[in-house]
């Protein structure tokens, strides 16, 4: 089990609590009013300067306590969003709708999985295993290799190669510098990432539902559902003799 230098333990903590939470404020902006960079640059100084600050009375001390260190695909995922508000480029609002269900579902498995493991329901040492001194590292090196190529490739477009992009990145932090704690799982990994997961899922699968409902009441050619009040017409004046009628004929043929 190899574990990160505490130095560079505590750079990180700091660095990438700012980036999720100026992530964070930035989300909770009205999705009309669209900051500029101006004012993005002062929202980046402000919480960078409150990071610095000494011992507990940086933010970053109080976060750690509660959640430990953010994964590195949090963070990523965090620079992802701060980058499209920078660029100026349409982002859906709230936060979690930037999460593509391609990536939110493998997460929330894994984290249910793991919970369920720590909860003692499984039992399997799952997050214990990520500490390996052979396996642990060898599945990061070869998670980077496929992220690589799939990159080299030209797999993905737009988000999904964002994403590609992200993962490598906290594959590689794990790999080189074995941020942020030493666990694989954690460099993947963490209760506000799946939080986050579980959310967009949520989101995805309510939209979806609405897109369905609205086509279905689009689309004059679907075949209403029968009601009982359809079956009124056929016992009206003359319904039933004609039922009759053709009754006897077919037991005449008979």
């Amino acid at each position: 089990m190899s574990l990160p230098e505490l130095g560079f333990q505590i750079v990180y903590g700091r660095l990438a609590w700012g980036i999720v939470l100026l992530a964070l404020l930035v989300s909770l902006i009205p999705a009309g009013w669209r900051p500029g960079r101006r004012v993005l640059g002062a929202m980046a100084a402000v919480v960078a300067l409150l990071m610095a600050l000494p011992g507990s009375l940086s933010p970053a001390h109080g976060l750690g306590l509660a959640f430990q260190y953010p994964s590195g695909l949090l963070v990523g995922c965090c620079l992802l969003g701060l980058h499209a508000h920078w660029r100026k480029e349409p982002v859906p609002a709230p936060l979690p709708v930037l999460m593509p269900v391609s990536l939110a579902a493998p997460l929330a498995i894994a984290g249910a999985a793991l919970y369920l493991d720590a909860m003692g329901l499984l039992a399997q040492g799952y997050y214990y295993a990520a500490f390996g001194p052979v396996g642990a590292p060898l599945l990061a090196l070869l998670g980077v290799v496929a992220c690589t190529l799939a990159i080299a490739r030209g797999q993905g477009r737009g988000r999904a190669r964002g994403q590609l992009i992200v993962l490598l990145g906290a594959l590689l932090l794990y790999t080189l510098l074995r941020l942020p704690t030493g666990n694989l799982w954690d460099a993947i990994l963490d209760p506000l990432l799946w939080g986050w997961a579980v959310v967009a899922l949520v989101r995805h699968g309510i939209h979806r539902r609405v897109r369905v409902q609205r086509r279905g009441e689009a689309d004059p050619g679907l075949a209403p559902e029968l009601q009982p009040t359809d079956l009124q017409p056929l016992f009206a004046a003359g319904g039933i003799e004609h039922l009759s009628s053709s009754k006897e004929q077919v037991s005449g043929k008979q």
